[in-house]
């Protein structure tokens, strides 16, 4: 599940409707909202994302929060490393192979490093 699928099941939930009923209301088939929801669809467009805003109520910070979600959502991350050097596809590379087998608290360590990194630049 991605953070953007997550947030989706949490305001159907509060709004008690099923993925079915909120498909019709938003002119999307229960399929391609159930995939969003599981993470094997790709980063919505922004029509969809106005659609699923519109159709909770969300006030503007809520939907901001929403949107910005939906665009760090993406299954399927594309790391570019050409023109860098080795040691950077390199490890890339083993993010990706290892990425499955990574602990929610080291990702939490890991986010953290970032963090504290692009503090300092």
């Amino acid at each position: 599940m991605t953070p953007f699928g997550e947030a989706m099941r949490k305001l159907r939930e509060r709004k008690g409707v099923s993925q079915k009923e909120m498909a019709a209301a938003i002119g999307v088939s229960p399929a391609y909202l159930s995939a969003l929801e599981h993470g094997r669809r790709g980063t919505p467009s922004f029509d969809f994302l106005q659609r699923v805003a519109g159709y909770f109520n969300i006030i503007w910070d809520e939907a901001e929060e929403l949107f910005l979600l939906a665009g760090t959502s993406d299954p399927r991350v594309v790391l570019d490393t050409s023109g860098l050097p080795a040691p950077y596809t390199a490890f890339a590379n083993h993010l990706a192979r290892r990425i499955r087998s990574l602990s929610p608290d080291m990702i939490r360590v890991l986010e953290q490093t970032l963090d504290e990194f692009e503090k300092t630049t």
